[in-house]
């Protein structure tokens, strides 16, 4: 069973492509991250901000585009990708429960 993911691509204010991702991401659905993400080359804002799970199979897609990613999380995931060393790799910006992540 693939568990939802919703993938919502855009541009932020400045022009740079966005992507936005609710839902949870996992194994079942890492493939179609992947794909979302191979499918631009060049820097991506990652807005994380509506995702509320992350496994190592969705980490393991991040890792993969790390050098051009800038990722807008809240304090639920800033952990897990500190942990894992992704927020040393990626730039991270976190946003706190009553803000708005950056448009």
């Amino acid at each position: 069973m693939t568990t939802p993911i919703t993938l919502t691509p855009g541009r932020s204010a400045d022009g740079t492509p966005r992507l936005a991702v609710h839902g949870e991401i996992d194994m079942s659905n890492a493939g179609s991250l992947a794909d979302a993400l191979a499918a631009s080359s060049g820097p991506l804002v990652l807005d994380l901000t509506a995702v509320e799970y992350l496994d190592s199979a969705g980490l393991s897609v991040l890792f993969a585009h790390a050098d051009r990613l800038e990722l807008i999380t809240t304090p639920l995931l800033e952990p897990v990708l500190a942990v894992s060393g992704l927020a040393s790799l990626a730039t991270v910006h976190e946003v706190g429960p009553d803000e708005a992540p950056p448009r």
